[in-house]
């Protein structure tokens, strides 16, 4: 009787769980962005960037390339999710729109939105990014994530890694949002 309603219990978590996330989460083209509602996305949250981090500015000037996934949203129930759609920018032109997606397990609960930027410092880490259709954070590539809050400003010289990452303009209820083998997926708008 025991295992019954533990697998009443589980069941039940896990159908709870995928509801919650699937509410919260784009899971077909029928609710993908329009490129223009990406671009504008992008742009609100180069401003926003551009505000919250010192040098943040100067510091996308000297990129070749900005990957930027404005508003991801990360709901979960012990099992979660996390998807976006953003630009790859290089210079101040869209070049290619991407998609995020993740899943996690482990204890969490709530939702949560959060802008991303990728800013790519060495053109051959930009080069391999580009060159896979389905690139995966800390398996194609290594991003280091500077902590604004930690960090007062930014800039080039003291910053040598191919890929640097910043997350801010958090709207959150949750703890955390983490992009370790989540998968970056061109898409075509």
């Amino acid at each position: 009787m025991r295992v019954i309603k533990r697998f009443i219990r589980s069941t039940l978590l896990v159908l709870v769980t995928l509801t919650f996330i699937f509410a919260f989460l784009p899971a077909t083209d029928s609710h993908a962005k329009t490129a223009k509602e990406i671009n504008k996305e992008v742009n609100a949250a180069l401003k926003l960037f551009a505000q919250q981090v010192q040098g943040g500015s100067q510091f996308l000037k000297a990129a070749k390339g900005a990957l930027v996934v404005p508003n991801i949203v990360k709901a979960g129930l012990g099992v979660g999710g996390e998807y976006g759609q953003g630009a790859l920018r290089i210079g101040d032109k869209t070049v290619a729109y991407y998609s995020l997606a993740a899943g996690s397990i482990g204890f969490q609960i709530g939702a949560e939105k959060v802008n991303l930027i990728l800013i790519f410092m060495q053109e051959q880490a930009l080069k391999n990014f580009r060159a896979r259709s389905g690139w995966k954070a800390g398996v194609d590539g290594t991003v280091v994530f500077i902590d604004k809050g930690k960090e007062k400003s930014v800039d080039t010289t003291n910053i040598k890694d191919p890929i640097v990452g910043f997350l801010f303009g958090q709207r959150c209820l949750m703890a955390n949002i983490a992009i370790e083998g989540a998968k970056f997926t061109k898409i075509v708008r």
